[in-house]
């Protein structure tokens, strides 16, 4: 008489395994229940950001003689306690939390130039997608100083974004013609909030400027 198959019981390493994997598990559903951040108003389509393009002026960028942030006024106060920075701490995080300065306590942050995820305020810039002293060199040198407060703290167009502090640092005030961001996926989005912001402000663009612009718009579907 046979004895019947029994099955083999887990060993250690198999049990460690298995919960591993159902941790994994969990923490994914978590990720995937937490609240995307918003992105930037005014994002145009395709078409729109392509049209935009095409009605910029084309010409050699100016002279950075005489510029100043300090020409630029930010961050301005927008609501009650909160300036333009926490403004969009709060719209581009996930569940963030602030004190009565309305300075962000807790929260997360994704950045889509370098797909890093942070949980302090502090790891993340507040980027001015054209720089100011790009914006500068591009027209702005002769605009009125509240003109320049209005473009520094334009939560409007697509100007403003929460993204990783070192990678906003690296980018300074160059345009896309020597600095894009790492992630190419998000390369279309760049381009046409870029657009955006040039159009709406009628900031001219260099020759090489539009041709990078316009190899980053080619990649968008729509």
């Amino acid at each position: 008489m046979s004895r019947a198959a029994t099955t083999p019981r887990p060993t250690r390493c198999h049990r460690r395994n298995l919960l591993a994997g159902a941790m994994a598990a969990v923490t994914a559903l978590v990720a995937l229940a937490q609240p995307a951040g918003a992105e930037p108003t005014g994002i145009p389509s395709k078409a729109t950001a392509q049209s935009q393009l095409n009605a910029l002026t084309v010409g050699n960028e100016g002279s950075s003689s005489g510029y100043s942030r300090d020409l630029f006024p930010h961050w301005v106060t927008i609501s009650g306690t909160c300036n333009t920075r926490e403004t969009v701490l709060k719209r581009d995080g996930s569940r963030v939390s602030t004190n009565s300065y309305c300075s962000a306590t807790s929260g997360t942050w994704y950045s889509p130039y370098d797909g890093a995820t942070w949980n302090a305020a502090s790891d993340v810039d507040i980027d001015h997608i054209v720089p100011l002293a790009e914006a500068w060199r591009s027209g702005a040198s002769s605009w009125t100083t509240s003109r320049r407060q209005s473009f520094a703290n334009d939560l409007t167009r697509p100007q403003l974004i929460a993204v990783t502090d070192d990678v906003n640092q690296a980018k300074g005030d160059q345009d896309p013609s020597t600095w894009r961001p790492s992630r190419t996926s998000y390369h279309c989005t760049y381009a046409k909030m870029w657009i955006a912001t040039k159009h709406h402000w009628s900031l001219r663009l260099q020759s090489s400027e539009k041709t990078a612009l316009q190899t980053m718009l080619n990649t968008c579907s729509s």
